[in-house]
This record gives structure tokens, C-alpha cells and sequence, in this order.
């Protein structure tokens, strides 16, 4: 069984349950925990700090994705500059020394380091995980080589890297972070199924022994065609607003996907990405 922190609407869990993997996810978030709910996921409201692997002696994989907003190069950033100490915290914490979470400024900093106590928990307990599984923005890669020293310390097998989420069937381009650890054999990422995309080379082009990219028509054939204009401005210039045509994947699906502007073909304004279209662009459901 997966104890999935930070679950959040329950992506992770969603896959693992068709994979025949049961799961149990810990989320504060209302709105994410009742959309855990309706899709029948077995949740936990609450907050990932207040628990710990003794309250879920039958999971045997932890998976997470701590708050990546101090991290990602679209937020303040007090993540970024908060990240040697962040690794210092992390060095600590692998030597069983005390750490302050409320040393590194922004709260959700702090919540980057519960993973690593959940698995130090576990492994001190003599009941460690078997496998871990953990995600964050590019920006935090270094955090995860960090992770990698200690766990490696206690007896895992490690691999990180950076993923970009098109390559493994999901019609929008996330480059993301991943620690993937586990006991008793050698680890690797997951090899990628499809091509990267790169703006200008056809969805048809590229290597012959990888599928295709998918693209935003692809996940949601009633739009039509259309532009997405993004709500982030490129190369650091605000007024500087990326476009992708529906025959490309989207931008970065964020909590401000409803920002995004969608036109027609004569540049008329159509109506926004629903719910349910954000959600399909993710990867769920279109329930």
C-alpha cells in the first residue's frame, strides 16, 4: 500500500489504484480532498506534519510532492534562496541531528524536508519503506541528490532526475523533478514511451521507436481548434505571452489555468478551460 503525502486531488493515487496498488493520502486542502473523495480514494484531512509511518504500519511505499510554489521559477522564489539551507537541513537531518523547518523562512519551504522524515522514521524503526517515490519542480532537483546521500546511507537503491511529463502521455509540457528510491535491488526512472516536444518539429517527427506527443486536440477533441495564450510572460518579459495552438501540448497546467486566454482561428475570445478540460490536460478523468 502507498501513504501518499501532500496527495492533493489524487493523481498519483488515481494511477496507482489502476495499477492494482491501493493507496491512502494525507491532504489539507478542502477542495482537494473532495475531489479525493468523489473519485473514492481513501483520504486523511489533514496536515503531513501531525503524522508519521507508525500511523500507517501496512504502507510499504511512501510517494510525495511537497508545495512547490517557493521553489518554481513562476513563484517568489524564497525556496530558491532559502536552498542551501534547505540541503544543510537535509545533511542534518541524515546525521539524526535536530532541524527547525521554521528556519527557512516560507512555511511551505519547510514542508520539502517531511518526506525524508517519514523514510528516517520508518528506517529507524527497523520497518522501512520498501520503495519511495517522490516529485517536485526542476528547481528542486538538487534537494532530491541531497535526499539520495542520506537515503543511500540506510540501505536504498537511488536514481533522480528531471521528466518532462509529454513524454509519458500527457498532452502538456511539466518538467518535474523525481526521486525514485527503493530497498533490495537496483532503481532506475522510468524509461520515456513517447518523444519530447519541441516547438516547431511536427507531433509526426522525431524518433520512429517513440509514439508521438499528445496534444492538447488529442485530450480534448470538442474544443475545436484554438490558441492558448499563457498566462506567464517568457524569457523573464511579462508582456511577452507564449502561445500554443491546440495542435501542440499545453503550457504547465497551474491553479491559475483559468488565466489563460483561448482564441479562435480569427483571434476571437472563446471560453476558458473548465474544470474538467484543466483536469483532462492533467491526466484525469473526464469525470
Amino acid at each position: 500500500m502507498i501513504v501518499d503525502l501532500f496527495a492533493g486531488p489524487g493523481g498519483l493515487d488515481h494511477g496507482a489504484e489502476l495499477a492494482g496498488v491501493p493507496s491512502v493520502g494525507i491532504e489539507w486542502d478542502a477542495n482537494a480532498v473532495a475531489t479525493r473523495v468523489a473519485a473514492g480514494l481513501a483520504t486523511v484531512h489533514g496536515d503531513v506534519r501531525r503524522y508519521g509511518p507508525a500511523d500507517f504500519p501496512d504502507a510499504t511505499v511512501l510517494a510525495g510532492g511537497p508545495p512547490c510554489q517557493t521553489f518554481t521559477v513562476a513563484g517568489g522564489g524564497a525556496g530558491r534562496a532559502a536552498l542551501a539551507d534547505v540541503l544543510h537541513a537535509v545533511r542534518r537531518m541524515g546525521a539524526r541531528k535536530p532541524v527547525d523547518p521554521a528556519l527557512l523562512g516560507d512555511e511551505r519551504t519547510g514542508l520539502v524536508l517531511e518526506p525524508l522524515r517519514w523514510a528516517l522514521e520508518a528506517a529507524d524503526a527497523d520497518r522501512p519503506f520498501e520503495a519511495i517515490v517522490l516529485e517536485q519542480v526542476q528547481q528542486a532537483r538538487l534537494v532530491w541528490q541531497a535526499y539520495a546521500q542520506v537515503l543511500a546511507s540506510v540501505g536504498y537503491s537511488v536514481a533522480t532526475g528531471v521528466l518532462r511529463t509529454e513524454q509519458y502521455g500527457l498532452p502538456q509540457t511539466r518538467r518535474r523533478a523525481v526521486l525514485v528510491a527503493r530497498l533490495g535491488g537496483p532503481v532506475a526512472l522510468p524509461e520515456p514511451s513517447r518523444r519530447p516536444y519541441r516547438q516547431g518539429v511536427a507531433q509526426d517527427a522525431g524518433d520512429a521507436r517513440l509514439a508521438p506527443w499528445r496534444s492538447m486536440a488529442d485530450a480534448l477533441p470538442d474544443r475545436g481548434q484554438f490558441t492558448m495564450i499563457s498566462n506567464y510572460g517568457t524569457g523573464g518579459d511579462p508582456k511577452n505571452r507564449g502561445r500554443r495552438h491546440s495542435t501542440e501540448p499545453a503550457f504547465t497546467v497551474t491553479g491559475k489555468i483559468s488565466r489563460n486566454r483561448i482564441i479562435d482561428p480569427a483571434g476571437r475570445e472563446l471560453p476558458r478551460f473548465t474544470h474538467a478540460e484543466a483536469g483532462a490536460l492533467q491526466g484525469f478523468p473526464a469525470d
